[in-house]
């Protein structure tokens, strides 16, 4: 081992070891405490604003040097309404019910015995990220509330921005007499230091969640020795059945792909009953390009519209992350869900239609983490679900799917209580 991996080690092993530790005393401290830090930390970052914006727009200034897509720099910029809106989300969080110590169960034996099932932390998490900033303080809260504490690796390209961040969030846990060490930012741009992460840093990190691109998350996906949370692909789908009112389809379209295409919530393709095609196709057309996207769809749409682009067959199940969908006739819900199933990701897929017995089907046949009736896509997320902020979004099947917030970053442990009984 040379001389830089084994300063890496040293340094990722105390970053560990000190997380167990803050992790011990956080799992004991009572939600008055923990609410307390939350404020702080809000304050902080509301202090800190310029320096926060500082930083970031060296970060900003060095990604754009590197010739970036804009979709990736403007995942990775603060602004003062989204620094103010990281403030608010922690103050959001501390108003959550704190889900530690919740009892989900209780029952009693006919021997007499008393069983609950209690809500605990599950212990030291770690956040491998890209250059999202927003994450840093989200995740860091969310681990502290429900009791974890929390190990975040941000990208190279947002290190300044989540050194900033962290420093205040450290800041009002201090000051709420909490330890420091409960959340912790890696501060080496080295790649080993992911590695050492997903070995589980010799038994200190006991979950791993990765918020970033495919090939982030796959690599995550094969390398981790500890549990993961996460999807490896947001490959949403809107579909607008012959029932939808062409208002709504038009304006739930333009959002679900246009507010932000870059996040994991973006429509990636547009499905569209054929039996709707008269009302439905040239008015979406006509609203996703004024907006600036760019449509590529099959023949039929093609014939909409002479500013559609062919769609190849690689379209289908791809997730852009830009400003571009797919687009394609279907004949009913029966084909869009076989579409859905196909070619998506099983992350978020919406269906627009004034049928209630098609958006009943849709809603209970889709096998997606998140399915919606009416509403955009981009509601995929934590804080629009009333969790305060997500750590990620699960398309996994086991303990949590779908955003991942303050309930889903418990465990729970039996508590049984007797008087004296043994078993024959």
């Amino acid at each position: 081992m040379n001389e830089m991996a084994s300063a890496t080690r040293e340094t990722m092993l105390a970053i560990g070891k000190a997380a167990r530790a803050a992790q011990r005393a956080l799992a004991l401290a009572t939600s008055a405490r923990k609410n307390d830090a939350l404020e702080a930390m809000a304050a902080e970052i509301r202090k800190t604003a310029s320096v926060i914006a500082t930083e970031n727009a060296l970060d900003v200034a060095h990604a754009q040097e590197k010739g970036v897509k804009s979709s990736f720099i403007d995942r990775l910029t603060l602004t003062p309404e989204r620094i103010e809106a990281m403030a608010k989300g922690l103050e959001t969080i501390a108003a959550l019910p704190d889900p530690v110590g919740a009892t989900m169960a209780e029952w009693t034996r006919p021997n007499g015995m008393r069983i609950a099932r209690v809500r605990v932390p599950i212990g030291v998490i770690g956040v491998i990220y890209e250059s999202r900033p927003n994450v840093t303080a989200d995740a860091g809260a969310l681990a502290m509330k429900s009791g974890n504490a929390a190990i975040l690796r941000g990208g190279s390209d947002g290190i300044r921005s989540s050194v900033a961040i962290v420093e205040a969030l450290q800041r009002g846990l201090v000051k709420a007499g909490l330890p420091a060490a409960a959340i912790q930012v890696v501060p080496i741009s080295d790649r080993a230091a992911v590695d050492l992460m997903l070995a589980g840093l010799d038994g200190t990190i006991d979950l791993i969640v990765p918020r970033g691109g495919k090939s982030l998350v796959a690599k995550v996906q094969e390398d981790a020795r500890v549990p993961v949370f996460s999807h490896l692909e947001g490959i949403c789908h809107v579909y607008i059945d012959k029932s939808a009112k062409t208002d709504m389809a038009v304006t739930v379209a333009v959002n679900a792909k246009m507010r932000r295409t870059g996040i994991c919530g973006a429509a990636e393709a547009i499905l569209i009953d054929r039996a709707g095609k008269e009302r439905h196709l040239k008015p979406v057309i006509s609203a996703l390009i004024e907006a600036g996207c760019e449509i590529r769809g099959d023949v039929e749409v093609q014939a909409a519209d002479s500013r559609v682009k062919p769609a190849a067959d690689s379209d289908w199940g791809m997730e852009f992350l830009d400003a571009i969908v797919a687009m394609k006739m279907v004949e009913g819900v029966d084909e869009a869900m076989a579409h859905i199933v196909r070619y998506g990701s099983q992350h978020t897929d919406a269906i627009i239609a004034e049928d209630r017995a098609a958006a009943e089907r849709f809603l209970a046949e889709v096998d997606s983490a998140i399915v919606l009736h009416n509403a955009s896509t981009q509601f995929a997320d934590g804080g629009e679900f009333g969790f305060g902020a997500e750590i990620g979004i699960a398309t996994g099947k086991l303990h949590a799917r779908g955003p991942v917030g303050l309930e889903q970053l418990t465990t729970f442990k039996y508590q049984i209580r007797g008087t004296g009984q043994t078993r024959p």
